[in-house]
């Protein structure tokens, strides 16, 4: 036993506990605890993991994974899926001195690091494998939503199991696998399963229980890393409530979602921030399926229409509804009246968040080349780990609401055409195509995933 680390262990414990009294024998309000630290606590009493600092210009600090029993070394063929991922960060943390790749990418200005980004991709094309868990049945597994505002869901597992790219990540011997998905589809559990207007979401986590006990009975990769090297895909406001349905799923699996709130339990450093990307008909619409001409006439400043729920939107509509011509802001659009019209005629597209953090006007903007303003609280915004965000959107408080027609004025217009111009560039990151291509949605999406399991170390 390492005696250092559980000594480090407790004393950590016993100062939280510490601090934890003293505030409660106050009149403060209680500390609140970093997510970092959140995390250390919980690993602390993993005895299988422990977090280390690293730094990147692309990663932050992730968990490393460490067996320390050595009768959990059961992956035979571990060695070479750790062989490939030490390659793959030894020749990332070359590229950025070695050769500059910002000249292969469109717009360098939309990355952290393009080198390294470029990559990183490279290194996931030539390595990642994916293993998909059989078990499961049709249509609560295998099967997802493609159509309408959760159809990243579902188009995702039917990439993944079916798709030309999503065999090229696939693989059927679980030894040579980085990452373990399962393919069950939240949005479909609360179909089948969720009793109307019960709000009770536990026949969704019974689900998620079962589904874990049979694939964690059947095979050793859940038990061997604590499923940390595991993850779950869900677009629905309740994929993290389902995620609860098993502890370690919650805590240590990757959860791709696209409630991604870091208050209410989503952790940037092992968690992945899926785009909420709403096709009506399984399709772009035509109105934004091609980039509009860039001397297109932008009339309004800025535009919203969308229903009044959550803390933010009442705020924005009480402030902004009907008071100004240049700010056009609608709870309902009349029906006479056409929404991606006045998303192509607008020079800003207004994104509040509703109940949850995610919004499917964010993807629309960038879509219809309206630079989006994003009003949200504890939102992690989708690929934020690669993608600089302030180069293609602004974000304004929710305190600032009432000053929304002075901040965007007192953008210069130079400015404005180069967010513009950034947003023609990520919107491929943000395509939903059939079939998948190269730096679309889908493979975002598993970069995603490829980070965090990168900065796993299985020993």
């Amino acid at each position: 036993m390492n005696m250092s680390r559980t000594h480090g262990s407790v004393l950590l414990t016993a100062v939280i506990i510490v601090v934890l009294i003293l505030f409660s024998t106050s009149n403060s309000k209680p500390p609140v605890i970093p997510i970092n630290l959140q995390l250390q606590i919980k690993l602390n009493f993993n005895p299988h993991i422990h977090v280390i600092a690293r730094s990147s210009t692309t990663m932050t600090s992730f968990p490393v994974l460490r067996k320390r029993n050595p009768t959990f070394n059961v992956r035979t063929g571990s060695r070479l899926p750790e062989l490939e991922l030490a390659r793959a960060r030894a020749a990332i943390q070359r590229a950025a001195t070695v050769r500059n790749k910002s000249q292969l990418l469109p717009n360098a200005d939309i990355y952290h690091n393009p080198a390294e980004f470029y990559q990183s991709y490279i290194e996931m094309e030539k390595r990642f494998k994916v293993y998909v868990y059989e078990e499961g049945e049709w249509p609560l597994v295998h099967d997802g939503p493609c159509k309408d505002i959760y159809t990243i869901e579902g188009r995702f597992i039917e990439e993944m199991e079916q798709g030309r790219r999503g065999r090229y990540f696939r693989t059927k011997d679980a030894q040579k696998a980085h990452v373990y998905f399962m393919p069950f589809s939240v949005t479909w559990m609360v179909k089948y399963l969720y009793k109307p207007d019960s709000y009770d979401v536990s026949p969704l986590q019974q689900f998620v229980s079962d589904y874990v006990r049979i694939i964690s009975t059947k095979h050793p990769f859940w038990n061997t890393t604590h499923a940390a090297d595991h993850f779950m895909l869900s677009c629905h406001d309740w994929g993290p409530h389902a995620s609860k349905g098993n502890p370690s799923l919650y805590n240590s699996s990757i959860r791709v979602l696209c409630n991604a709130n870091s208050s209410e339990g989503f952790n940037p450093q092992k968690d992945v921030s899926l785009p909420e990307i709403n096709l009506r008909d399984g399709n772009i619409p035509p109105k934004l399926a091609s980039p509009p001409p860039p001397s297109s006439p932008r009339p309004h400043l800025a535009f919203f229409a969308g229903g009044v729920h959550g803390p933010i939107r009442p705020i924005l509509l009480q402030h902004w509804k009907g008071r100004d011509p240049d700010l056009q802001v609608y709870d309902y659009l009349p029906k006479a009246l056409d929404y991606y019209s006045f998303m192509l005629a607008s020079k800003y597209c207004l994104c509040p968040s509703g109940y949850e953090v995610a919004s499917p006007r964010i993807v629309e903007a960038f879509y219809s080349e309206c630079v989006p303003v994003i009003i949200s609280q504890h939102y992690v915004l989708p690929f934020s780990d690669v993608l600089r965000w302030e180069a293609f959107s602004i974000r304004v408080k929710v305190s600032e609401v009432v000053q929304l027609k002075q901040i965007l004025t007192s953008v210069p217009e130079e400015k404005y055409l180069r967010l513009k111009e950034n947003l023609r560039a990520v919107r491929r990151h943000f395509v939903l195509n059939q079939p998948a291509e190269r730096f679309d949605v889908f493979h975002m999406i598993l970069h995603s995933v490829w980070l965090r399991r990168l900065n796993l170390k299985l020993e």
